[in-house]
């Protein structure tokens, strides 16, 4: 009951027309493309939710989109997305001071030499990797390469995993500054971060174009082109998403855990179900004027409200999507 249309989406003019007959848009476009995206979708009116994950500050729209009276929730997925609302809901309680989050997509059986299958764009994941990440430390903003700082970390389900910095913060650098130590790391197997290493030294991520035989290419290119394939989750192919999110404060630590696999009954994939069903909350926010507030937020701006973050964890917990949650005193 569903009906698609094939457009070229940077026909940004059209959106108007395109978009007449919707009340709310899901913005899930590759990372490059997002920012124009959303702002076309803005000034054609519509509520909006994106997890289109632009390196651009998404709160540039705010002031575009309280004059075209429209709510818009962006970097909504798993993280950013639940990393944001748990922090903007347990910074009502503590006043919090320190913010943890780690997580990852990965295939349960991982096979050499990349131990790794891209559960998304292939090209939004090496952006991860070259994007410089940044983090808070002592109330101070700092920037380093990203897969920096690698330490490796035991899961449980997921076993022993590595760790490094990626630029995943986002928006709350900007909306907590009260938070005087923040920090986001991606998870891979041990042995995935020494080649994509090699690889960035050896010049395959640059975009810049070089000739080949009178040919303009770009490197990035041809490896984006040739890791969709090494990269590409086949059908059935089972992999889980983990994380962790740590929010200490008051002396207190709150601290979610999530493992999720592949769901054969449904023939989903985890991250698409961990991703997709928190985007899926998002717009039911808005949908069910749960959310009404005009111009853009960030998940951790929506999360402070209690009633809305049990409905998102309701949602994805009636979806077999199980956030565990301790609290303890520190």
């Amino acid at each position: 009951g569903i009906a698609t249309r094939e457009v070229n989406l940077t026909r940004y003019a059209q959106y108007p027309v395109w978009l007449a007959p919707f009340d709310t848009v899901v913005c899930a476009v590759p990372g490059f493309m997002g920012y124009r995206t959303l702002e076309a979708v803005i000034r054609a009116g519509k509520d909006a939710v994106d997890i289109s994950f632009f390196p651009e500050n998404s709160l540039q729209l705010d002031s575009l989109a309280r004059s075209e009276n429209v709510t818009v929730i962006t970097d909504c997925g798993v993280a950013p997305g639940m990393s944001n609302f748990i922090l903007g809901r347990y910074n009502e309680e503590l006043k919090a001071d320190t913010f943890e989050c780690y997580v990852g997509g990965l295939p349960l059986h991982p096979k050499p030499p990349y131990f790794y299958k891209a559960p998304f764009s292939p090209i939004d994941v090496i952006e991860e990797y070259t994007r410089p990440a940044r983090y808070k430390e002592h109330g101070k903003i700092i920037t380093k390469p990203a897969l920096t700082d690698r330490e490796i970390m035991d899961f449980g389900n997921a076993g022993r995993l590595e760790s490094f910095n990626t630029d995943g913060l986002r928006s709350l650098l900007f909306t907590m500054p009260h938070v005087d130590n923040m920090k986001e790391k991606t998870l891979r197997y041990p042995g995935h971060i020494d080649l994509i290493i090699t690889l960035k030294d050896l010049g395959f991520f640059n975009d810049t174009p070089t000739s080949i035989r009178g040919m303009m290419v770009s490197p990035l290119e041809v490896t984006t082109a040739m890791l969709i394939n090494e990269w590409n989750l086949q059908p059935d192919e089972p992999e889980f998403t983990v994380m962790k999110v740590i929010v200490k404060g008051g002396g207190r630590m709150v601290e979610y855990n999530l493992y999720d696999e592949y769901d054969p009954a449904t023939r989903t994939s985890s991250m698409s179900r961990t991703t997709g069903y928190t985007c899926n909350a998002a717009v039911g926010l808005i949908a069910g004027a749960l959310f009404t507030r005009k111009g853009v937020f960030p998940p951790e701006l929506v999360g402070s409200d209690k009633a809305c973050f049990d409905y998102v964890i309701n949602y994805l917990k009636a979806r077999n999507v199980i956030w565990e949650c301790t609290i303890r005193p520190v």
